[in-house]
């Protein structure tokens, strides 16, 4: 059954606020058995939304959903179970689309997601970015899913993103993720892309992103959940990644077990760091995405990728030498046919007692230019990560790497 928001009251003008039209097609549709809850002809505003088991939130192609730009109208949530909010990233769960246990939902079609991105930031002034957020209260992420199964994303454009993630895919199992297009601005921050944390049987392909930060994450970050799971079979593939912090990142501080992923036939351009398997540091004070384990990341493949403009690492496999810095082992990644262009070379780097172990090169090239060679990088994601030219040749350091047939091409 298609249950289309004008018939509740819905008013695709591009400034009344459609939030309860909206839930009362969405709460209609899941309580008659599910169907489609259809968004077309015209802009339609809302606040946050919640999906519901057996909905499909269909955006046609002259259909928009607008993001308010009055951050009061993305409430946080006292009646969440599946997460304890207050340990979240930011520490709060709000965002505009929210589903929560749900079972067979999906957000299709080839409109558009505005995030109303320009009300929720302001110049920084001098500062590593050239923008940072206006407050607090902006919503930590657009579509926010946790702790569901079989889930959709098909088609869908989502431009102008905040200062909050696109996808949040948390604790979530038989995810598909095809066809869509994020299309952020490099200079916002903090805006990634896909972040898939703690979920299984994850798949993301023939995608175009491009953001700010990271475009595509996997971590298993637990803190906000019951208990721990692992995340693992995660495959992306076919997908072109532009980004002035991270292409793919795999784990953080104190995540826990991150196994059998693929990643493969992606193009990356601008990236300050390609692929970064990085545990960092940090001092007494927890961090707002902190994990609460010791980090196992295993068996991940990265095969067929190409870097250009790379503005400091094409691959970075690091641990830091740091007590809060949690880290079991880092074992098993293998990178075939990998051809970088960029300022630095890559840079493995375990600890005496986390040595990274297995770590194999095959067919890839590496070639190292000189910075005049590149656009000035100076406001490009991280500021640890800048392109100031640290490492002079590959590092490898308290680590086991192997290299087949694999060349590293320098102007020096």
């Amino acid at each position: 059954m298609i249950f289309d928001i004008r018939d509740y009251g819905a008013v695709g003008d591009g400034s009344t606020l459609n939030t309860k039209s909206i839930q009362k097609a969405i709460d209609e549709c899941a309580e008659s058995g599910g169907g489609r809850v259809l968004v077309s002809d015209g802009t339609y505003m809302i606040g946050t939304i919640i999906l519901r088991d057996n909905v499909e939130l269909h955006i046609a192609a002259d259909g928009k959903l607008l993001c308010s730009p009055n951050c009061a109208d993305y409430p946080e949530r006292n009646d969440v179970r599946h997460v304890e909010s207050k340990m979240l990233p930011r520490y709060k769960n709000a965002c505009v689309i929210f589903a929560e246990e749900c079972s067979n939902i999906s957000i299709t079609g080839m409109g558009t997601i505005d995030c109303s991105g320009d009300s929720f930031i302001k110049k920084a002034g001098d500062f590593w970015m050239p923008y940072e957020r206006i407050c607090e209260d902006t919503p930590s992420r657009v579509v926010f899913f946790t702790g569901c199964k079989n889930v959709r994303i098909l088609d869908v454009t989502m431009i102008n993103q905040p200062a909050g993630w696109s996808y949040w895919i948390h604790d979530c199992d038989l995810v598909t993720i095809s066809r869509i297009k994020i299309d952020a601005r490099l200079d916002y921050p903090n805006n990634d892309g896909i972040h898939i944390n703690s979920s299984r049987n994850v798949t993301v392909s023939d995608c175009m992103i491009s953001c700010g930060d990271d475009c595509i994450i996997v971590r298993a970050n637990n803190s906000s959940l019951k208990e721990n799971k692992v995340c693992e079979k995660v495959t992306v593939t076919n997908c072109t990644l532009t980004s002035h912090s991270g292409g793919i990142r795999v784990g953080w501080i104190k995540d826990g077990i991150i196994r059998n992923c693929t990643f493969s036939n992606l193009v990356m351009t601008d990236t300050t760091v390609g692929i970064s398997v990085y545990l960092p540091g940090r001092g007494e004070k927890r961090w707002a995405d902190e994990g609460r384990e010791h980090t196992l990341i295993e068996n991940l493949m990265f095969n067929n990728i190409v870097m250009d403009r790379a503005y400091s690492f094409p691959i970075y496999v690091y641990v830091e030498d740091n007590p809060e810095t949690w880290c079991e082992a880092i074992r098993n990644l293998s990178f075939i046919g990998v051809n970088s262009r960029g300022l630095e070379l890559p840079v493995i780097k375990g600890r005496k007692d986390c040595k990274i172990r297995g770590i194999r090169f095959s067919s890839c090239v590496f070639e190292k230019v000189s910075r005049e060679d590149n656009d000035d990088g100076k406001h490009h994601g991280a500021i640890m990560h800048d392109g100031s030219g640290e490492y002079r040749s590959v590092m490898i350091k308290n680590a086991e790497v192997s290299f087949n047939d694999t060349a590293f091409i320098t102007e020096e």
